[in-house]
C-alpha cells in the first residue's frame, strides 16, 4: 500500500466529510449570491459582486445559523450521554455496567496524554475538552449567525427608513430566535431519531449500528 493510499485509509472518513463540506459550501454560496441579488435587486439596491457577497452578512448568517445547531446538537448528545440511557440502542452506553469511558484517568497507562499524567487543573480540563470545545463553537457561531442577522435587518431597515439595530439589539427580535429554534428542533429531531431507529434497524458494517444478527433489545441495551 503506498503511502497516500494507507494515509487516506487511515484518515477518509474525514477527508471525504471535509470535501462534502467544501462542495456544499461552494453551492451555497454561489445559489445565496444570486439569491441576495434578487433580493437587493427587488429594494433598489446596487447588486454586490462574489467577493463583495463572501463579506456579506447574508452569507455569514446563513452559514453560522446552520453550525449553530450542529454544534449544539452535538454538544448536548455528548452531555446527555454521560448520564442517560436508551435500551436497545448501539449510541447508548450499558444500562447495568461500567463502560471504559466511566473509569478514572490513570496516569501510570503507557502513552497516556500529558494532561493525565500532569493531574489536576490541566487533567479536569481535558476530562471535558471535548463538550468544553462544542458548546464554545455554539456560543461562536451563535454570536456570527447574530452578527449577520443584523447586518441583513438593517439593510433592511435601512431601505425602509426605520431605526438600525445592533448586534445585541438584533439578539432581542423574534426574528433571530426564530431563526435559532427552528434549526434547534431539527437537529434534537435527528438526535431522538437516530437513537430511536438504531433500536430496531440495521445497517451492515456501520459503528452506528449494532450487528444486523443482534436482537433488537438485548440484555444490558
Amino acid at each position: 500500500m503506498s503511502s497516500f493510499s494507507r494515509f487516506f485509509y487511515q484518515n477518509g472518513l474525514l477527508l471525504v466529510t471535509f470535501v462534502l463540506i467544501m462542495s456544499a459550501l461552494l453551492g451555497q454560496v454561489l445559489t445565496g449570491w444570486h439569491d441576495n441579488n434578487d433580493d437587493l435587486q427587488q429594494m433598489g439596491l446596487a447588486a454586490l459582486t462574489l467577493g463583495q457577497y463572501l463579506h456579506s452578512g447574508h452569507l455569514l448568517e446563513a452559514t453560522f445559523e446552520n453550525w449553530e445547531s450542529e454544534f449544539l446538537q452535538m454538544g448536548v448528545y455528548v452531555v446527555l450521554t454521560i448520564w442517560l440511557r436508551q435500551k436497545g440502542s448501539p449510541e447508548s452506553k450499558k444500562l447495568d455496567e461500567l463502560e471504559d469511558v466511566d473509569q478514572r484517568p490513570d496516569p501510570t497507562k503507557p502513552g497516556a496524554p500529558w494532561p493525565v499524567r500532569r493531574g489536576g487543573l490541566w487533567l479536569h480540563l481535558y476530562q471535558h475538552s471535548l463538550s468544553l470545545a462544542l458548546f464554545g463553537l455554539f456560543f461562536g457561531a451563535f454570536y456570527l449567525h447574530a452578527r449577520g442577522g443584523a447586518m441583513v435587518y438593517n439593510i433592511e431597515q435601512g431601505h425602509e427608513g426605520k431605526p438600525l439595530v445592533t448586534v445585541w439589539g438584533y439578539m432581542h427580535t423574534a426574528r433571530f430566535w426564530f431563526e435559532s429554534f427552528q434549526n434547534w428542533q431539527s437537529e434534537f429531531v435527528s438526535i431522538f431519531s437516530l437513537v430511536g431507529l438504531s433500536i430496531f434497524l440495521r445497517q451492515q458494517s456501520s459503528p452506528q449500528s449494532k450487528p444486523v444478527d443482534a436482537p433488537t433489545t438485548e440484555t444490558g441495551k
